[in-house]
């Protein structure tokens, strides 16, 4: 593998990483581990329903992080439910 390839970033990959940076330390770990470690294995529809929440405000992601809410649209709430039952890396 050339040096280039070993270090080449996918911009969509580090532009989801830099989104998954929030103002609470407790969304910031949970969010990028899920990235990090569970993203891949998601269904493209279930890729773009975790992008679709990084859209969300810190304080309504919380609320589905710690399960006192779910969204409406339930591909929405199958993916908060991915992430609150992945383990921790």
């Amino acid at each position: 593998m050339s040096e280039t390839a070993a270090t080449s970033v996918d911009p969509r990959r580090a532009r989801l990483a830099w989104q998954c940076r929030r103002g609470m330390l407790e969304l910031d770990l949970l969010l990028q581990d899920f990235l990090d470690e569970h993203y891949d294995g998601l269904t493209a529809a279930e890729q773009h329903s975790f992008e679709l929440l990084l859209t969300y405000p810190d304080q309504l992601l919380l609320e589905y992080a710690m399960g006192r809410r779910l969204p409406a649209d339930p591909a929405l709430a199958h993916v908060v439910t991915r992430l609150r039952a992945a383990p921790p890396a």
